[in-house]
């Protein structure tokens, strides 16, 4: 029996010339050690070097301009809001800027929301990357190679490529409401209407496709015990598991050196 042959690499499931040549793992790791590093460390060279990394790696990828247009949607309401909240209402402010009325705006309280703004970003750009980038098939065949459920490396992968599809149903949505006469109201108040009228149909198409594929990986056996044969190729070389194995113990080191003095803290805080 041959093989099927699903045609260039970098035409499938829309991968980059890059998603052909690098191990889906390779860039889960690499992703998950940014994330790591972004909320371990409360450092703004680290969110810069994380936020650059990230968004040159798109760049090679061919995805930046989608990365980016996906991150406005959730860092720009969010920068918003941490600068109203603190930039103008911060209680350790002490260098005041501006003052009118109740607000202060202080040097300190701009320092803490550029912090948050910067760290929320690196997160949000290198989760994107990530699931922008990887071939959902090449993820889940390299996730049950290695010993992970079926079920579980199915959901695992496809919930990276329902994330990166998201803001295209929305655009879907919007469209099909606006063809039926959808108007969307100036102001605030009109696109939060117009945003309840665009979640819910969402939400509904979700869990019916979820139960759905629910029902079609339990027909194809996905529950049965048993090793699994993948006709999907997956790239790898020596140099990525190291690389692998090295940022995945680094990772580890990393939160250990934070999470095992805060309990050593409590639990002397405790025996005082």
């Amino acid at each position: 029996m041959t093989r099927p042959q699903a045609g260039p690499p970098d035409q499938v499931s829309g991968a980059s010339p890059t998603s052909t040549r690098l191990n889906p793992l390779t860039g889960l790791v690499l992703a998950g050690s940014g994330a790591v590093a972004c909320l371990a460390w409360a450092s703004w060279g680290v969110w810069t070097v994380v936020f650059a990394a990230a968004l040159v790696a798109a760049a090679k990828a061919r995805i930046l301009r989608r990365v980016i247009a996906a991150a406005s949607l959730v860092v720009v309401p969010f920068a918003l809001w941490a600068l109203v909240i603190h930039g103008l209402f911060f209680p350790e402010g002490r260098t005041v800027l501006v003052a009118f009325g109740p607000a202060r705006v202080t040097s300190e309280g701009l320092a803490y929301a550029g912090a948050i703004v910067l760290r929320t970003a690196s997160l949000v750009v290198v989760m994107l990357a990530f699931s922008l980038w990887v071939r959902v098939p090449a993820l889940r065949a390299a996730l049950v190679r290695r010993g992970v459920p079926a079920q579980l490396g199915y959901v695992l992968a496809s919930s990276l490529g329902l994330a990166a599809t998201v803001a295209e149903r929305l655009q879907r949505i919007r469209e099909a409401q606006e063809a039926r006469g959808l108007v969307v109201r100036s102001g605030p108040g009109g696109r939060l209407v117009a945003a309840r009228l665009q979640v819910v149909p969402l939400v509904l198409q979700l869990v019916d496709e979820a139960g759905e594929r629910a029902a079609a990986l339990e027909a194809r056996g996905h529950g049965l015990p048993g090793r699994r044969t993948s006709y999907v190729d997956e790239p790898d070389s020596p140099a990525q598991r190291t690389v692998r194995w090295a940022l995945a113990a680094a990772s580890a080191v990393l939160v250990a050196s934070v999470v095992v003095p805060a309990v050593a803290g409590v639990l002397t805080g405790g025996a005082r």
